[in-house]
């Protein structure tokens, strides 16, 4: 039986059949192709934020890109920066797909948005996308000063496997006594290969967007094996792990029909047991991307709690206006 009835109305145009991406090889390179393109772009063409390409060394020799936003004329400033990690299953997607809202984000609130160009399964699986959002990472706080952003002031975010690729780094960053964070914002992350797999998700949950068999295919593509097994590293599924200790404040939303649904409430409660400060939204009627419409009362409400967490973050704390 169909959920479309629980939809949130402002997303009705979102839960056509054709959009609900039943994921395979065949159909890859078109999926690929649609989602690397920025959408809704001239809702930002006003803004005054520059952008600018640029190219960390990885140590297999392969060459990483990273998109920078910033301000226009924000040279002479050392601005807080927002690492994004972009969605798209672990097998599509670019920084360019979550272009608007990186630009809305740096006219708002005055940061740096970097994203990274990861590399995408199925041609490199784990760990070589995590590693790659590592190494850029890295790169960019030893570029700090020539890039004038502030290495102190300094979140990862993801949505979807951007956020579980964002989970994921926090806890290498964690386990390798690597560089700290103030916060990870974990947009409706996919952090755990077992859903859709050994476990079965609420039947309310899933239908739309991203649904179960598109998560196989994309846990699948990620691990290089099928998804449910025994031995998947923590690191490719942050649901995993037992210790979520001395990781960074969290910030999550989710929509209430999104197919990660409950590994992501349930990541939340275990991440507030840990003692990790945690905020976490469940969106009534919303469904996986829901933010990818850029007009409505959903999509208006989700960004005006990941801006208020992001001034309370990165500016307020800071002394910083």
């Amino acid at each position: 039986m169909s959920t479309r009835h629980l939809v949130h109305p402002s997303l009705h145009l979102m839960t056509l059949p054709e959009v609900a991406f039943t994921m395979s090889d065949e159909i890859l390179t078109d999926m690929r192709i649609m989602r690397a393109s920025p959408i809704g772009s001239e809702a930002v063409e006003h803004l005054e934020v520059t952008s600018e390409t640029l190219w960390a060394s990885c140590e297999d020799g392969h060459k990483l890109r990273l998109v920078m936003y910033r301000p226009a004329n924000s040279q002479s400033k050392s601005l807080a920066v927002i690492y994004h990690i972009h969605g798209g299953g672990m097998v599509m997607g670019s920084p360019e797909m979550m272009e608007v809202r990186n630009k809305l984000l740096v006219d708002r609130l005055g940061v740096a948005v970097v994203s990274v160009d990861y590399r995408l399964a199925p041609e490199n699986p784990y760990p070589i996308p995590l590693e790659d959002c590592y190494v850029g990472l890295i790169w960019l706080l030893n570029e700090a000063s020539r890039l004038g952003i502030d290495a102190s002031r300094l979140v990862c975010l993801g949505e979807s496997a951007g956020g579980g690729l964002a989970a994921g780094l926090g806890l290498l960053l964690r386990d390798r006594a690597g560089p700290s964070l103030l916060g990870q914002y974990l947009i409706y992350p996919m952090i755990d290969d077992r859903t859709g797999s050994t476990v079965d998700p609420a039947p309310a949950v899933g239908e739309f967007i991203w649904n179960r068999a598109s998560n196989r295919y994309g846990w699948t593509s990620y691990l290089g094996c099928e998804p449910g097994g025994a031995d998947v590293p923590i690191y490719a599924a942050p649901a995993r792990a037992e210790d979520l200790s001395g990781l960074p404040a969290t910030f999550m939303y989710t929509g209430s029909l999104d197919l990660f649904l409950e590994e992501d409430i349930d990541f939340a409660k275990r991440l507030l047991v840990a003692g990790v400060p945690t905020e976490l939204h469940v969106y009534p009627g919303g469904i996986h991307a829901f933010e990818m419409i850029s007009e409505g009362p959903l999509m208006a409400q989700a960004s005006t709690d990941l801006l208020r967490s992001l001034t309370d973050c990165l500016i307020k704390d800071n002394g910083s206006e």
